[in-house]
C-alpha cells in the first residue's frame, strides 16, 4: 500500500512558476513509476508527465513540453513537477499517481495509487 501526499499548489500570475511535490509512504518508492495528472473544472483528468524507474525515463504531454519538468528523488520518496511560464489554462487540481507498471505511464488506468491533489490557479 502506498499513500501519496501532494503539496506546492497555489495562486500565481501567468508567467510565474511553481514546484509541486508528491511524497510517498513506504520503503519501495524506487520501484514505482510516478505520474502527474491534472483535472480542470468540468473536464476529465488528463496526463501531464510521468517518470519511470530510470533517470532519463520521462514522458510529457505535448501541451506542457518545454514548460514542465518531472523529477524524482528516491532518497526522499518524492516526485516533483516544476512548472514554468504558467498559463491560465494550467489551472487545475494536480494529482500524482504511483504504479508498479513500467509501461503505459501516460494512461490513468495504469496507476494503482493516487494522492488527493493540490490546486493550481493561474490568474491572467
Amino acid at each position: 500500500q502506498v499513500q501519496l501526499v501532494e503539496s506546492g499548489g497555489g495562486l500565481v500570475q501567468a508567467g510565474g512558476s511553481l514546484r509541486l511535490s508528491c511524497v510517498a509512504s513506504g520503503r519501495t518508492f524506487s520501484t514505482y513509476g510516478m505520474g502527474w495528472f491534472r483535472q480542470a473544472p468540468g473536464k476529465e483528468r488528463e496526463f501531464v508527465a510521468a517518470h519511470g524507474l530510470g533517470g532519463s525515463d520521462t514522458y510529457y504531454a505535448d501541451s506542457v513540453k518545454g514548460r514542465f519538468t518531472i523529477s524524482r528523488d528516491n532518497a526522499k520518496n518524492t516526485v516533483y513537477l516544476q512548472i514554468d511560464n504558467l498559463k491560465p489554462e494550467d489551472t487545475a487540481v494536480y494529482y500524482c499517481g504511483a504504479t508498479l507498471r513500467t509501461y503505459a505511464l501516460r494512461l490513468i488506468r495504469s496507476y494503482d495509487y493516487w494522492g488527493q491533489g493540490t490546486q493550481v490557479t493561474v490568474s491572467s
